[in-house]
């Protein structure tokens, strides 16, 4: 699997939408964050950030990284408060 983009989302209601392509060859769009809501890259809030990655913890039981929980753990909750950084970091980290 190979992370191809990461760019804002042409479906309402979600920020970002992340294009993978398969081994395969195909191409798979995932839609993550709910627009209008704050996330860490918005509020560099720490404590936010903390509140979030508790409740969401769940979402990294699946083990795939092409969800979007983990795209929204990963990118809009990362590390960083830079959406770029936590996509170089995202890829890094599962090899896209």
């Amino acid at each position: 699997m190979k992370l191809l983009s990461v760019k804002p989302s042409t479906r309402a209601g979600k920020k970002l939408m992340a294009t993978f392509e398969t081994p395969e060859g195909r191409k798979r769009t995932t839609h993550f964050g709910a627009a209008g809501m704050d996330d860490y890259t918005k509020t560099r809030d720490p404590g936010q950030r903390a509140k979030y990655r508790s409740r969401h913890r769940k979402d990294l039981e699946t083990g795939d990284p092409t969800r979007a929980g983990f795209l929204s753990w990963y990118i809009l909750w990362g590390d960083s408060a830079s959406i770029d950084a936590n996509v170089s970091a995202f890829k890094s980290r599962f090899n896209l």
